[in-house]
C-alpha cells in the first residue's frame, strides 16, 4: 500500500514534505498558525494565535487523470468519475444574475482551474462525507510530486477562483482554506475584486434577505448574545425579528467547550459570519462550523478549529426565552446546501 507523507499547508499554497507517514491510510494536514484569525480587506491583519489549530484528516483516495473540467469547481477523471473541489466555492453567472457563461469572475475561474489540473494527474484525499446525492465525489486534490506538492483548493483560493466553505461531513482543513483565501482577500485578486462576493455589513438586512439562498460574508459587531434549549444566538441588531443573526446549534457548542464559553466575549466585538442565507425571522446564518466565524478584533481570537461537526437541524428566533423558541421541535433538512430560488440543478447551488 502506498505510504502518503504528512504535508503543511504553506500561505503560498505549496505542500512540502516533512517525514515519512505512521499510517498509509491518512494525510495529516497541519494547519497553519492562526488560521482562523483573518480579516477582511477592509481591516487590518490581525496578530497570530499562539494556539495551533487541530490537524485535519483526509483519506487517500488514489491516482487519476483530470480528463474534462466541466466548471469552476467540478472535473471529470479518466475514469468517468465526476469530482467537486470540496472547500472551493467557485463563482457563478447565478450569483448576480448574470448570463450563464457571460460572467467574468466565472469564466476566469474556470480558466484558473484548466490551466492548472487539466490533462494532468493528480491525488485525491476524502473527508467524512464522500459523495453529494448526485454520485460526484467530493475531494480535494494534489497536484505534483510529493516533495513539492500543491493543493489544489489551496491555490484556487490564493488566485481569488474561488471561496472557502464547507458542508456537514466537509469541514476537514477549515482554517487552511481561510488561510489561503485570506491571500487574495486581502489583495483584492480574482473575485474579491469585485464588489458583489466582498463581506456584506450586517446592519444592511433588507440587503441580506434580497441574497436568501446566496453564500455571503457578513460582518459586523454582534449587539447581544443570546441562548435557546436549541443554540446560541449572536444578533447584531435590537429586533430578532427583522435584523440579522447567526445561530450556533447546541451540538457544535458542544464539540468545542472551551470556544463556546468564550462566545460570551464576543458582545460589542466585530466579527465575520460566513454561510448560505436562511429566512428565519430576519436573515439569519446557521453556523455548523467554527469556521464559519472569524473574529475580526485582534485582542479577541478564538482558538483554531478545523475539525468537523455534526449537523443539526436549522432553527429559528435569536432572543426569545427558552421555552419560547419558535422551531425547537420543527425538523428542517440541513443535508444539502439551500437551493437557489430559481435555479434547481446539478452545480454550485445544489448539493
Amino acid at each position: 500500500m502506498r505510504r502518503w507523507p504528512p504535508v503543511t499547508v504553506l500561505l503560498n499554497t505549496q505542500w512540502r514534505t516533512l517525514k515519512h507517514a505512521a499510517s498509509a491510510r491518512a494525510i495529516a494536514v497541519l494547519a497553519c498558525i492562526g488560521a482562523l484569525l483573518g480579516t477582511s480587506a477592509a481591516h487590518a491583519e490581525p496578530t497570530p494565535s499562539v494556539t495551533a489549530p487541530t490537524p485535519c484528516m483526509l483519506q487517500p483516495g488514489g491516482l487519476h487523470t483530470v480528463a474534462r473540467i466541466i466548471d469552476a469547481e467540478t472535473v471529470a477523471l479518466d475514469d468517468g468519475r465526476e469530482v467537486r473541489l470540496i472547500g472551493a466555492l467557485a463563482p457563478r453567472a447565478q450569483d448576480v444574475g448574470a448570463t450563464s457563461g457571460a460572467w467574468p469572475s466565472e469564466t476566469d475561474a474556470v480558466r484558473v482551474l484548466t490551466t492548472l489540473i487539466l490533462g494532468r494527474t493528480v491525488k485525491l484525499a476524502y473527508g467524512s462525507r464522500r459523495t453529494d446525492r448526485y454520485g460526484r465525489h467530493l475531494a480535494h486534490l494534489f497536484l505534483g510530486p510529493s516533495d513539492n506538492e500543491i493543493w489544489v483548493q489551496g491555490e484556487l483560493l490564493s488566485k481569488g477562483a474561488a471561496r472557502a466553505y464547507g458542508l456537514p461531513g466537509n469541514f476537514e482543513c477549515g482554517s487552511e482554506l481561510l488561510a489561503n483565501e485570506r491571500i487574495a482577500r486581502t489583495q483584492r485578486r480574482g473575485l474579491w475584486a469585485t464588489s458583489a462576493y466582498r463581506p456584506k455589513p450586517a446592519r444592511l438586512a433588507g440587503l441580506l434577505m434580497s441574497r436568501r439562498g446566496r453564500y455571503e460574508i457578513v460582518e459586523g459587531p454582534v449587539v447581544d448574545i443570546s441562548s435557546t434549549k436549541s443554540g446560541t444566538y449572536l444578533n447584531f441588531g435590537t429586533d430578532w425579528k427583522t435584523d440579522f443573526t447567526a445561530r450556533i446549534a447546541k451540538d457544535v457548542l458542544s464539540a468545542h467547550p472551551e470556544w463556546a464559553l468564550r462566545l460570551a466575549d464576543l458582545k460589542g466585538k466585530t466579527v465575520a459570519v460566513r454561510g448560505w442565507i436562511e429566512r428565519r425571522n430576519g436573515p439569519m446564518i446557521d453556523i455548523r462550523d467554527m469556521s464559519q466565524l472569524e473574529i475580526l478584533d485582534r485582542a479577541n481570537q478564538p482558538p483554531a478549529l478545523s475539525q468537523k461537526t455534526t449537523p443539526t437541524p436549522t432553527e429559528n428566533a435569536s432572543t426569545p426565552p427558552a421555552d419560547n423558541d419558535p422551531l425547537a421541535d420543527t425538523e428542517i433538512e440541513t443535508e444539502k446546501r439551500p437551493t437557489d430560488p430559481v435555479v434547481d440543478q446539478p452545480g454550485a447551488v445544489d448539493l
